[in-house]
């Protein structure tokens, strides 16, 4: 309109007034169109962004079940050959124990096992990085970055166990820490585990520990939550379960959360914030999610994997637990030969005795032991507990 006005001061002709009124009224016509199609488009946006946001939500407080599934590929449970056990290491980086393991596999038969290692993303396991050509090449391809106290702890796990199921021929499952060592040779860990048909999983009812979170109800309930060591050995069908799983992991991953860190600047109201849910994935989701699944009557409620606990107490919480690192001095034969004399143990939440059993038979209780410090584990080979060895051959180290 301005320019129009501006156009008829300046004594544009009637003709070119006309011409111009009518291309004025075209564009008018045009801009209009334009006007509307861009508001159209705009509304469609804002729809979209409306259903997508929703969608988010959705996901994270709903149905996850697409969100947090771990994809393994769906295999034949027919096999040739005989059933393997599938060794699953979880570890920082590297596998600062690989010499020990090296003479372990050596002594068992190749067709009897096989190895997975999680480790940090893009670590490759080659010639320059272990000592042994029995971990070359067998890190998962898509590991995660792993944080302690975490839900990335238990979804490791998970990665490594839809890792091994696709070889039909595994059969059982062994989770294992960098710091793990074998008790006994191959042989012995293999005739120990095939002979069960029920999985080795620690687990036992502990109210008092403050863990379980109340928002974690309905889908967890109270009285389904259990705890116990991670290290675990498992069945095939108790494998696919815990991959399978899309509804408890979502929910550890949810409400399931390491407490905060100690802040000097919050003075006493540290105090309260260390009472709050230190939930520790680990030690509850697996034993958590069998109980769910009404799997326990096909459990050893125990693990194979000895663990020493040393308690100490500090300011911010009443009792703290850690376990002891074995170093060369106190992982002395008589040591050794205490942990493999054990045959039962005593849940005192439950008031419950687990006599150590395989196939109803009684055994020792622990077929592996952590942490070993490198010393440690170079006593159990001079000792020759894992099988007969040469030392010089521990001693050379990856470039």
């Amino acid at each position: 309109m301005v320019v129009l006005a501006t156009a008829s001061a300046r004594g544009v002709p009637p003709k070119r007034r006309h011409v111009i009124t009518s291309s004025s009224s075209r564009f008018s016509f045009f801009s209009w169109k334009l006007l509307i199609l861009l508001c159209v488009s705009l509304s469609c946006l804002l729809v979209l962004a409306a259903l997508s946001t929703l969608h988010s939500s959705y996901l994270s407080d709903s149905d996850t079940s697409n969100y947090f599934k771990v994809k393994r590929s769906t295999v034949s449970r027919t096999f040739h050959g005989p059933p393997k056990i599938a060794f699953l290491f979880l570890v920082r980086q590297n596998i600062p124990l690989d010499f020990l393991w090296d003479i372990f596999f050596k002594n068992g038969d190749v067709g009897k096992f096989s190895i997975y290692v999680h480790s940090a993303p893009g670590f490759v396991l080659d010639e320059s990085t272990t000592r042994s050509s029995f971990f070359y090449g067998t890190q998962i391809s898509n590991a995660i970055q792993v944080s302690w106290g975490e839900s990335s702890m238990i979804q490791a796990e998970r990665l490594l166990l839809a890792a091994a199921l696709d070889d039909p021929a595994n059969q059982r499952f062994v989770l294992l820490s960098d710091s793990c060592v074998p008790l006994y040779n191959f042989s012995y860990v293999y005739n120990y585990a095939m002979v069960s048909q029920k999985s080795f999983v620690d687990s036992f009812l502990d109210v008092k520990d403050g863990r379980y979170n109340p928002k974690m109800s309905p889908k967890i309930p109270r009285e389904k939550w259990r705890k116990g060591s991670q290290w675990f050995t498992v069945v095939r069908s108790h494998a696919e379960v815990i991959v399978d799983d899309d509804v408890i992991f979502p929910v550890f991953n949810k409400h399931c959360k390491r407490r905060p860190p100690i802040d000097n600047r919050k003075g006493k109201l540290n105090l309260k914030l260390q009472k709050q849910h230190n939930c520790i994935p680990d030690e509850h989701y697996v034993q958590t999610l069998l109980a769910m699944h009404g799997l326990e009557g096909q459990l050893e409620r125990r693990t194979v994997t000895y663990t020493l606990w040393n308690q100490s107490t500090s300011k911010m919480e009443n009792k703290g637990w850690h376990p002891i690192t074995f170093s060369y001095a106190n992982a002395s034969p008589q040591r050794i030969k205490e942990m493999k004399g054990i045959n039962h143990v005593y849940y005192e939440t439950e008031f419950r005795t687990e006599w150590c059993r395989a196939n109803s038979t009684s055994v020792p209780c622990f077929l592996f032991a952590r942490k070993f410090s490198k010393g440690a584990a170079m006593r159990l080979l001079s000792d020759e507990v894992v099988g007969h060895f040469q030392l010089s051959a521990t001693l050379d180290t990856p470039p």
